[in-house]
């Protein structure tokens, strides 16, 4: 690499929703921003969560000089446990997402060797020829930071995802007037939230949630359940400060959320007099009317707790009539089904379940259009690359961008993997590094979990046909008809006639075998072609076949 070139790689959140990750090289120094998890897809059976595939920073990792986080939501934070033990490098963030990061690192065991630093706006740092200073952003999470850093080159803004609300509920606005002062003397790069690029106008307010909350709280007649993601700090705030406007108490219901609360409590994040939160086991000394149970499951997720008591597996609540059930966040793309299907079982069980469709229970914490060119406006970049959503957010970020001036050759609409290059000239895409998805399921990460979910999609189509056959050791000769048991294939009564057939089929591929000595392998690959050839010919599906063989 040319030492006079600044390399700016996306290894994930482009082109998708979550898994944000980018490094910024120049000459021995890499730094990246945020390491985040992206929730798996419907196509991607049985797998926990896909993380970005770093095998670029693992070669070069005595260049990486630390890994700084915008903030401490999941889809910026969440693959820190799994790739620390590759990447042992210090990361830089704000006082409430260092603290979200360590209750996560020690859900992992793995928080004793991390190397935990806190950053403040306005207050610069150093990381290699790096010169990094974070600004405050409004997001739905308080302590969320944009990054302005001075390269070699000119200066890089990143904004990590940002909206413009001027009645933030932590009262921390976006800094505007020290971005338009720093951007004052010229910016090279503008990296650019692109999430909700194309909804036009302003982002709402989260004011307005708490206003909308505080209502349905006061007016409902039984008890309250509510359901948003652990680390929206500013909405569980909304949330203790209505139930205690309408002396009710506060119950927490999921590990994620009672870790997140308990530490947020004891770092001044969270206010609330004594004896308004309480233990679930307290619920039944209380009325209904008396009563608000803050939990985890907005997402639908099927371990988490609002989804156990939609489908009665909850030992300690269940829906009784006059319950409200409070959707108090949007699903993540890919998420959909899942929220459906348990806000289903939750009318049919008589709840009133109030989402985001019915009443202004959530607002998203992105800039929308007119945001997205106030800040273009006001960093004026020389390039531009939007980042953080799916190809068409991108797309149609690069045109607000064009539309306030920005020339159109200097906007980079860049996929994961791809290597941007700029110089004292110009900007170009000039390759691309691995980017693959890393599946993480249970103990199992890496490539390898590639094959399991090709698996997993071939067992969910096309089923699965196991074999046994026993062959004489001595003479090598098939003994009886095979077994053949099959699930998920077929099970009608031609299903019933086309394995019959396939056992005749097996036993008449494997007669020619005289007094020879058994190869098993041989058998298998035999076996498994004859009846994979016939299979389809019969069904046009293929089957997974497994065969086993036993010498008697």
């Amino acid at each position: 690499m040319n030492k006079n070139k600044l390399r700016i790689i996306p290894i994930g959140g482009l082109g998708e929703i979550g898994k944000n990750m980018l490094a910024i090289e120049y000459g021995n120094d890499i730094i990246v921003i945020d390491a985040g998890l992206m929730f798996p897809h419907e196509d991607m059976p049985g797998v926990d969560i896909v993380i970005p595939d770093i095998s670029y920073l693992v070669k070069k990792k005595d260049k990486v000089r630390g890994i700084v986080i915008t903030h401490g939501h999941e889809d910026h934070i969440g693959a820190l446990p799994y790739i620390l033990p590759q990447l042992d490098v210090p990361i830089y963030a704000s006082k409430l997402t260092r603290d979200l990061i360590a209750v996560k690192l020690k859900e992992r065991r793995n928080l004793s060797k991390a190397r935990l630093k806190m950053i403040n706006p306005g207050t610069s740092f150093n990381l290699g020829v790096f010169n990094i200073e974070p600004f405050s952003v409004c997001h739905s999470i308080p302590d969320a930071v944009g990054l302005m850093i001075n390269t070699p080159l000119g200066l890089v803004v990143h904004s990590g995802d940002f909206k413009i609300d001027y009645t933030p509920v932590d009262g921390k606005g976006t800094d505007l007037s020290r971005l338009a002062q720093v951007c004052a003397k010229g910016t090279l790069l503008l990296l650019a939230d692109s999430t909700y690029a194309e909804l036009p106008g302003y982002t709402p307010s989260e004011s307005v949630v708490g206003e909308t909350l505080n209502r349905i709280i006061g007016a409902a007649k039984g008890r309250v359940l509510i359901a948003t993601f652990s680390s929206l700090v500013s909405r569980i705030q909304q949330i203790l400060d209505a139930a205690v406007a309408y002396k009710r108490h506060v119950f927490i219901v999921g590990r994620s959320m009672k870790d997140i609360v308990r530490m947020a409590l004891e770092n001044g994040y969270l206010s609330v007099p004594n004896g308004v939160i309480l233990q679930p086991e307290d619920l039944h000394r209380f009325p209904n009317n008396q009563v608000v149970i803050l939990m985890t499951g907005s997402q639908g997720e099927p371990t988490s707790a609002l989804v156990r008591v939609a489908n009665q597996d909850n030992g300690q609540i269940r829906i009784v009539p006059g319950d409200t059930v409070i959707m108090s966040a949007s699903p993540i793309p890919g998420n959909e089904s899942l929220v459906n299907r348990t806000m289903d079982n939750l009318f049919r069980q008589g709840a009133d379940v109030i989402y985001s469709k019915l009443a202004q229970v959530h607002v998203h914490g992105h800039a929308s259009q007119e945001e997205l060119k106030l800040l273009l406006t006001l960093v004026k970049p020389k390039y531009f690359v939007p980042v953080h959503g799916e190809y068409r957010h991108l797309c149609i970020h690069s045109k607000l961008a064009k539309s306030v001036g920005v020339q159109e050759n200097n906007i980079f609409i860049m996929e994961n993997g791809d290597i941007l290059d700029i110089d004292s000239e110009q900007g170009r895409v000039t390759g691309r590094i691995p980017s693959d998805n890393i599946y993480v399921d249970g103990l199992v990460m890496g490539n390898y979990a590639n094959v399991i979910l090709r698996d997993r999609k071939l067992l969910s189509r096309d089923g699965i046909v196991v074999v046994t056959v026993a062959i004489d050791r001595s003479s090598g000769k098939v003994i009886g008809k095979p077994d053949i048991l099959s699930r998920g294939f077929v099970d009608t009564e031609e299903g019933k006639m086309i394995i019959e057939q396939g056992r005749a089929l097996v036993a008449t591929a494997l007669t020619h075998r005289d007094n020879h000595p058994v190869d098993r392998s041989l058998i298998n690959i035999k076996i498994k072609d004859t009846l994979a050839r016939f299979f389809y010919e019969q069904t046009k599906r293929r089957p997974m076949i497994l065969t086993t063989t036993l010498e008697v």
